[in-house]
């Protein structure tokens, strides 16, 4: 994991170069403003403010430069506009040259970090260290950093590195660092207690094994909040077995577990006043002879039977199991994370999470946060009209529909068959992936509606 804590430090006006922030707003009167040579090397570089990210550096004493960064808007900083002077800017200390960063920071931070655990030899890059006056906000800008280092980390894992005991693992590393109690479920017990879960696991080897992973935190006076992350470690859809092409990815179907695991480390970090149950069904769908089959039925914890249509909708199979426990404990707000459906990524692409709510005012309050945040969701429909298409002639319901439209919709409502009734709940159909590489965000796993879901539970505590 990067060291974030020498990247973000409090400004104490020690020596340090100078970032200026220019939009398009400002750009004309600032390039005027410029001697004949740095004009001249601006005209050079076609820098003239109206391209976001864009960098110029202009030399200023002997040896010296000042870094001039094309923002959008001087007075709303985004959490990109700094990222690409993090990544190509010299090692060294910077200062903007009038304001802090704002949200700025977050990208100085991220834009440094590199998955470099399989690099025979890494990349060896110097610090750039940005100075902030802000010094009270640099302890959660750090921590969502690192939360979101951890969900690319986590996801850009190998699944052969990332099996159901590796993620109990990072629940357990978790939990010790905050104090929190974990609760593991496997074996006969999972039989009896989640057969959901103990189903579509049981296909791989025992080092393999399937799980319900659970931590506790807080005081028990607290709301509860559940958080849920989908587990699947590896994804090869089971009997149903995917083509080479779609398997390709599917060390990323644990980018649920990996959201929900960092967003309570984001909890129990700013320490908010909420009682934390975290659950992660951890799986890994396989082929084998004792491999879940297409037309079994299977009887969820919370009773109902489910005739499995299809071995490669799993992830609501666990997820059913995983929301049922959940409701159990009575929760104020329940929010899921899963890598769960194709159909959202044809709908909304890779930016998009897919996200679905049952309560009108959580709806309003999380697309607030994610606006705020500016970490995009993009709310989708509970349509009750499509819930027939989960009818099965022989057991209370089917895993998937009977038609080829709306798949992320009608997961969407299998999933809320094992939400309670009256308990706010909203459910984020992610990505978890970056297909293409941005300043900042690279090629590979990725956090997606973490600082959104983030920013809605710290303006609940903070709301009291």
């Amino acid at each position: 994991m990067t060291d974030f804590t020498a990247l973000l430090l409090p400004d104490r006006g020690e020596p340090a170069r100078t970032l200026r922030l220019v939009d398009k707003a400002g750009a004309d009167a600032w390039l005027k403003s410029l001697s004949a040579s740095h004009r001249a090397l601006a005209d050079a570089a076609r820098f003239d403010g109206s391209k976001e990210g864009a960098l110029l550096l202009l030399p200023v004493g002997q040896d010296g430069f000042e870094a001039v960064v094309a923002v959008k808007d001087k007075g709303a900083l985004t959490p990109w506009c700094l990222a690409r002077a993090a990544e190509a800017l010299p090692e060294g200390r910077y200062r903007l040259s009038d304001g802090d960063p704002g949200a700025g920071a977050f990208g100085w931070l991220i834009a440094q970090h590199r998955f470099d655990r399989y690099k025979s030899a890494p990349e060896a890059t110097g610090p750039r260290t940005l100075l902030t006056p802000d010094a009270v906000g640099i302890a959660t800008t750090l921590a969502l950093a690192e939360a979101t280092a951890l969900v690319r980390d986590m996801v850009d894992t190998p699944a052969a590195d990332m099996g159901p005991a590796d993620l109990e693992a990072a629940v357990r590393t978790l939990a010790g660092r905050y104090g929190a109690s974990v609760e593991v479920t496997i074996g006969d017990a999972l039989d009896q207690g989640y057969p959901m879960i103990a189903a579509v696991g049981r296909g791989a080897e025992r080092a393999r094994a399937p799980r319900l992973i659970e931590l506790h935190w807080g005081r028990e006076d607290h709301p509860r909040l559940a958080l849920i992350g989908k587990g699947v470690c590896f994804d090869s859809g089971g009997l149903d077995i995917k083509p080479a092409s779609g398997m390709r990815l599917m060390k990323k179907d644990m980018g649920g577990a990996a959201h929900a695991i960092a967003l309570a480390g984001l909890a129990m970090a700013e320490r908010l006043p909420f009682r934390l149950h975290l659950l992660v069904p951890a799986v890994e769908n396989s082929v084998s002879a004792t491999a879940f089959r297409p037309g079994d039925v299977l009887t969820s914890r919370k009773g109902l039977t489910v005739e499995v249509d299809n071995t490669d909708a799993e992830g609501r199979l666990v997820l059913g199991d995983a929301l049922c426990r959940a409701g159990e404990a009575d929760p104020a707000l329940i929010i899921d994370f899963a890598t769960l459906t194709g159909a959202a990524r044809i709908a909304l692409g890779p930016d998009l999470p897919a996200t679905f709510v049952n309560d009108e005012p959580l709806a309003a309050e999380l697309l607030a946060a994610a606006h705020e945040s500016a970490d995009p969701l993009w709310r989708m429909p509970l349509w009750d009209g499509y819930d027939g298409q989960l009818k099965s002639e022989v057991a209370d319901l089917a895993n998937a529909a009977d038609s080829p439209m709306a798949g992320a919709v009608t997961a969407a409502l299998f999933l809320r068959r094992f939400v309670p009734q009256g308990t706010p709940w909203a459910h984020l159909d992610t990505f978890a992936w970056r297909p293409a590489a941005r300043p900042g965000r690279p090629k590979g796993g990725e956090a997606m509606g973490l600082r959104a879901t983030f920013a809605l539970l710290t303006g609940r505590a903070q709301a009291g």
